[in-house]
């Protein structure tokens, strides 16, 4: 019995940290698509009929986004607060998704 919670054990040692690492390994345009499509197109290409900016070709650096989405920016209707839920890293691969959408 000890040896099988022993394994157990190991086995959620092993496992857990992976499927920690699957969620945060989520790739700059899935999470653009989760978090940002909706309101910036799925190609980036903004939605004008609601005043919803492109952000392909933005002119807006990488550090610049990833400052943008996790702290948010006085004085902006939109994004005035951080998006919920997106880490810094997230930030980072969707900033460099954004950057590579042509």
């Amino acid at each position: 019995m000890k040896s099988v919670c022993v394994i157990a054990i190991l086995a959620l040692l092993v496992v857990g940290p992976l499927s920690l690492w699957s969620q945060e390994g989520a790739d700059g345009a899935q999470i653009y698509k989760t978090k940002c499509s909706n309101c910036h197109g799925a190609n980036g290409e903004g939605k004008p009929a609601v005043k919803m900016p492109a952000v392909k070709g933005t002119s807006m650096t990488a550090e610049k986004m990833v400052t943008y989405l996790t702290k948010g920016e006085s004085g902006k209707k939109i994004h005035v607060n951080p998006v919920s839920g997106l880490s810094e890293e997230q930030a980072k691969l969707v900033a460099d998704y954004v950057k590579s959408l042509k």
